[in-house]
């Protein structure tokens, strides 16, 4: 695994700017999803439940309600009140303290210092301990005892909401008056109240704070608004840097994406490009196109996923929990029961689908090949009638790609109903749980409300981390596909210290004691191979069928390597000169005549592109291709389907012999060219090419005896030994295989 990995960080390592900035964007989006339930939260808590009050601590209170409040506090939190508050005596006060506490037209108000003696925090605290410990008491069955024993009985309110707060403080600290007279006072409350949370001494406070707020009349409605205001505009800002930061990552982890791909796709075209003909022995062209294609499709949509996820799914977890954990811990319990049943589905997903994701790799290869077959001898399949067979072998690797497929899709279906009933069963209990601590008076609404977003944060990054681990598998198992191409030793390599053709020995190739095994073979195909091809002269080489005529001038061009002895060319051992060099200076006629997607001309030029339009229509004269391309409605303009699909074999043999002959090189080597060619044609070109070809090397591969008797020099190859080696007139006396083959095609007089 390792490996693969490898493969992937090493063309990683050249994005790495854009993975960086997707890093940092990941980052920030996260955050911004963090905090918007915290935000939320804010709104119910604060903003509904308190009326847009934040703390417990009034920033002014009259001087009845700083009397009241005082009676429910400790020594010491009176004198630290006293501290922080100053008396602004009613007609002593400043335009701007009566615009914002109207009632000091008429009472004397306490203002909260600027300069506090102690934290906000604490003082928050204080003041919601005195509040609290005032409820406390009203809540005690000693106070309800109190008021039977007293003959007292309060009226009814109609709630704090509207309860005006200044009724209470005439009746209210008579009472407190006469309890503290009959009782040891407030400290059992005072105690008790000591022992609230925090938040719920806040929330007290913030409600008495909204009643001391509106004695003073100041608009209670308005700070409630613009509180929430306020928070909205925030989340709206969140939501929408969030929102920008998801646009730039997926912008930023596409070009990525795409980059890495683009790279890794030429990378793999350039690989198989320097293959020798050994390692296309080992890959079959339909697995190596799957590679170059389907394969690296699967990484490139992998890394997409992965890197939106790399950073984000851990963030936003790790994030959620800790946030969770911070509005109940006493809930905690609901996010972990949550992860393990997710990771038990996730695990139990993957041990079920991962064995067929690397299944499926193999069987689109198989569907790739059997296509390709039936594409490319077409012809073949309707002369024999065999379609129906043929569509039954691409139905058998049709269905057996399906039936994986199905099974991987129908497994992994189930994972999104199971993942939807986990999350709506995780909000049921959050509220069911979260209600009755409501209740108890140990949360609030909000932070029930926030907990219940941050669990199903937490549970979506598992998802994310479940979607990466899904495509991972299938990612491996492809880049394992590429990295088998890319790291394939090639056995036709350039020499580290490269030398120059001899100018000298200019078109001369010569074999000395050459013998070639092919890879995994048990035997040789060649064995003790010498002859000279003389430049200006033309060799031919025949031989029955596998005797080893072509991989004999394979060996010329480097397309393999011999095993033992020497090719040299121009008086160099082609192994110690550049492949570019030496194939530069052969114009090669493979025996399948290929052309290529595009024109005539183009084809033509293939091999030298700065060729005049002189030496192309020299070259069609001497192939004998003038006479069909002028007939055709563009001339060297016309198009060229795909494999030359639109000409016939004897055409492709013929435009393929004069792109070749377009090169104008020291050596020539025709591969059995001319077996699509009838007599007359085949006589003309040869003629032609006798012709035009004096200065060049010429070896020709030939079946036809009459296509090469007139060769300066035969070499006869029987089993992969040279038998033969002369004119045909001493062959014909000296060589009894040479003799047969004549014999074969030619009569006594041909003879």
């Amino acid at each position: 695994m390792c490996f693969e990995v490898g493969i992937i960080l090493k063309y990683l390592k050249k994005f790495w700017p854009a993975l960086v900035i997707c890093l940092v964007l990941l980052f920030g989006q996260a955050m911004c999803d963090l905090f918007l339930p915290n935000y939320m939260g804010q709104i119910v808590n604060v903003g509904i439940q308190q009326g847009g009050i934040e703390r417990s601590t009034p920033e002014a209170l009259s001087e009845d309600g700083y009397d009241f409040l005082s009676e429910f506090m400790t020594a010491e939190q009176k004198l630290v009140t006293a501290d922080n508050y100053t008396l602004v005596l009613s007609g002593m006060e400043t335009a701007e303290q009566l615009d914002k506490y109207p009632a000091l037209s008429n009472k004397n108000v306490y203002v909260l210092n600027t300069v506090l003696t102690i934290s906000e925090t604490e003082l928050d605290v204080m003041f919601g301990q005195a509040c609290f410990t005032f409820v406390l008491w009203l809540q005690s069955t000693e106070f309800a005892d109190f008021l039977v024993f007293n003959g007292f009985e309060l009226p009814e309110t109609g709630g704090s909401a509207v309860l005006d707060i200044a009724e209470m403080y005439g009746p209210m600290m008579g009472l407190i008056t006469l309890y503290k007279m009959q009782t040891a006072g407030f400290g059992q409350f005072q105690a008790a109240a000591g022992n609230i949370d925090a938040v719920m001494l806040n929330t007290t406070g913030a409600s008495f704070t909204k009643m001391l707020y509106r004695e003073l009349g100041i608009d209670v409605g308005a700070i409630q608004t613009n509180y929430i205001l306020l928070k909205g505009l925030v989340m709206l800002l969140i939501s929408l840097a969030g929102g920008a930061a998801s646009i730039l990552v997926g912008f930023f982890s596409s070009r990525l994406a795409a980059g890495f791909a683009k790279k890794l796709r030429a990378d793999l075209f350039t690989k198989v490009q320097s293959f020798g003909n050994a390692e296309f022995d080992k890959f079959s062209t339909a697995s190596l196109i799957t590679r170059t294609t389907n394969d690296i499709t699967q990484i490139q949509f992998a890394l997409v996923l992965g890197v939106r996820f790399l950073l984000y799914a851990p963030v936003l977890g790790i994030g959620a929990i800790i946030m969770a954990l911070s509005k109940s811990i006493g809930m905690g319990w609901i996010v972990a029961v949550a992860l393990g049943a997710l990771l038990i589905l996730m695990a139990g997903l993957l041990l079920i689908a991962l064995p067929k994701f690397k299944i499926m790799q193999k069987l689109v290869d198989k569907v790739n090949l059997v296509a390709r077959e039936n594409l490319s001898g077409l012809l073949v399949v309707r002369a024999f009638s065999t379609q129906p067979r043929e569509a039954g072998r691409f139905e058998d690797a049709n269905y057996n790609l399906t039936k994986t497929m199905r099974f991987t899709q129908r497994t992994m279906a189930l994972f999104m109903p199971a993942l939807m009933l986990l999350m709506n069963l995780l909000a049921v209990v959050t509220i069911w749980v979260g209600a009755h601590q409501v209740a108890a008076s140990s949360i609030q609404v909000g932070d029930m409300m926030a907990f219940m977003q941050y669990a199903m944060l937490v549970v979506m990054a598992f998802i994310m981390v479940a979607a990466i681990f899904i495509m991972i598998p299938r990612a491996l198992v492809s880049s394992k596909r590429i990295a088998e191409v890319l790291n394939t030793p090639l056995s036709v390599i350039d020499p580290a210290e490269p030398v120059s053709f001899d100018n000298s020995k200019t078109g001369v190739v010569e074999f000395k004691g050459v013998g070639f095994r092919y890879s995994g073979a048990e035997s040789e195909v060649l064995s003790d191979i010498s002859f000279v091809a003389e430049r200006g002269k033309t060799t031919a080489v025949v031989g029955g069928t596998g005797s080893g005529k072509s991989t004999l001038i394979n060996l010329i061009p480097r397309f393999y390597d011999v095993t033992a002895g020497q090719v040299l060319v121009n008086g160099v051992d082609v192994r110690k000169v550049l492949q570019h060099d030496l194939r530069n200076s052969i114009g090669y006629v493979p025996q399948k005549g290929m052309l290529l997607s595009g024109t005539v001309e183009s084809n033509l030029k293939y091999g030298r592109t700065d060729a005049g339009n002189e030496i192309v229509d020299t070259a069609l004269e001497i192939a004998q291709g003038a006479e069909f391309v002028n007939k055709l409605p563009h001339k060297t303009e016309a198009p060229v389907a795909a494999g030359g699909t639109n000409f016939s074999g004897g055409q492709k043999q013929r435009l393929s012999i004069a792109r070749a002959l377009v090169k104008e090189a020291p050596i020539y080597i025709f591969d059995d060219s001319f077996s699509a060619l009838d007599y007359k044609t085949d006589a003309a070109l040869r003629e032609a090419l006798a012709e035009n070809a004096k200065g060049s090397t010429v070896i020709i591969v030939a079946q036809r005896v009459a296509t090469i008797r007139n060769a300066d020099q035969i070499i006869v190859l029987d089993k992969g030994k040279l038998v033969g080696k002369g004119t045909h007139k001493q062959l014909i006396k000296n060589c009894s295989v040479y003799k047969e083959i004549a014999l074969s095609q030619l009569n006594k007089e041909e003879l």
